[in-house]
């Protein structure tokens, strides 16, 4: 019987043929896993960074609120400075919870009160910058004080729209002149003053807002 003789490929061909890395499964495993890891910590350290940001942001409003509110009480305070052209008539009540102070000249607060801007002073400020350091950037200072936090108040006057009003609003009309068909009455035109206002946090200087208010009496 002849035998046939069954050619094989050359060696070398063969073996790096079959034991390839491409065609070996031997830790396909491993790899999977470290991906889905690489994945599922992407995906937690996005939500820790959304936690934490998110808490940041809260505190950042909750503290501008605060200094909002502080900000926005100074428009009433004033609005009595206003109507009572410059007198401090605060009530000992008020005085210990308001620490108020007048900055500008009595010649320009005169001024700002009862002039239009026009006719104010030339030295008078009427830039809407405030520097807290810098006295002459405002007209008045009061610290609103709170139960665990207070806020520094600094207000400036910038514009004012001449009116006709008086400081005693009482005689409008009547207790004048006697009544009469031949009365005219006269239109109250109220004074309309543009107000500056920056709040602060006296013991963090980052907690600050800063308003523009329209005032009118």
């Amino acid at each position: 019987m002849k035998l046939f003789e069954i050619q094989k490929p050359e060696t070398d061909m063969f073996e790096f043929y079959t034991h390839s890395i491409l065609r070996n499964n031997k830790g396909i495993a491993l790899v999977m896993v470290l991906i889905i890891s690489l994945i599922s910590l992407v995906i937690m350290s996005g939500l820790i960074y959304m936690v934490t940001t998110g808490t940041q942001v809260s505190g950042l409003e909750k503290r501008y609120k605060t200094a909002l509110e502080a900000g926005k009480s100074s428009v009433d305070i004033a609005y009595q400075v206003f109507s009572t052209r410059g007198v401090n008539t605060f009530t000992a009540a008020e005085a210990g919870t308001i620490s108020f102070n007048i900055t500008a000249s009595p010649t320009c607060l005169a001024d700002k009160l009862n002039k239009a801007t026009v006719d104010w002073d030339a030295a008078c400020d009427t830039s809407l910058t405030i520097t807290p350091a810098t006295l002459s950037t405002y007209d008045m200072t009061f610290q609103v004080v709170g139960t665990n936090l207070d806020y520094s108040v600094y207000a400036k006057i910038v514009d004012t729209v001449e009116g006709n009003s008086s400081g005693d609003e009482g005689l409008i009309k009547t207790g004048v002149v006697i009544s009469n068909s031949g009365e005219v009455t006269v239109m109250h035109i109220p004074y309309l003053y543009t107000v500056e206002i920056a709040s602060e946090n006296t013991n963090n200087r980052t907690e600050r807002t800063r308003l523009s208010a329209l005032c009118q009496y």
